[in-house]
């Protein structure tokens, strides 16, 4: 099964966030595991360098965690055509619908976020970690 990883997860897990980091964990070690197919598109692994370098001052320690996520997820070019066809999507934030329509393109079978909400609109179903984690792992 492929998976799209919302940013959220990966933020979750390196910011220890203790309501949600052992959902989040357990998706990615899923996709560590080869048990799902975990999927970020290129624009999220700048966010995520962006976001973690906040509060991360150190930048190996920095890159070497980004660099472990990539050994967890596969990453998904962002195309030209994907821009194109994420303005078309009724969608209110741009980068979702861009992470959506992404995520049309290589075949995800859903996103898993904890915005679920916004992804109503999204070509490919949303689902929370924990709900992701009832349906098909327990």
């Amino acid at each position: 099964m492929k998976v799209m990883v919302d940013t959220n997860i990966i933020i979750d897990v390196y910011q220890n966030r203790t309501s949600f980091a052992p959902a989040s964990a357990k998706i990615l070690k899923l996709s560590e595991s080869k048990k799902i197919t975990g999927v970020v598109t290129a624009s999220t692994v700048t966010d995520i360098y962006f976001i973690l370098g906040r509060h991360i001052k150190d930048h190996a320690l920095l890159k070497t965690l980004v660099k472990k996520m990539l050994t967890t997820v596969t990453v998904a070019d962002v195309l030209a055509s994907d821009i194109t066809e994420a303005f078309k999507l009724p969608m209110d934030d741009f980068e979702d619908a861009l992470f959506a329509q992404c995520g049309k393109r290589v075949k995800a079978d859903y996103i898993i976020s904890r915005n679920t909400v916004d992804f109503i609109h999204s070509p490919i179903p949303a689902i929370e970690p924990d709900d992701f984690l009832n349906k098909f792992f327990i």
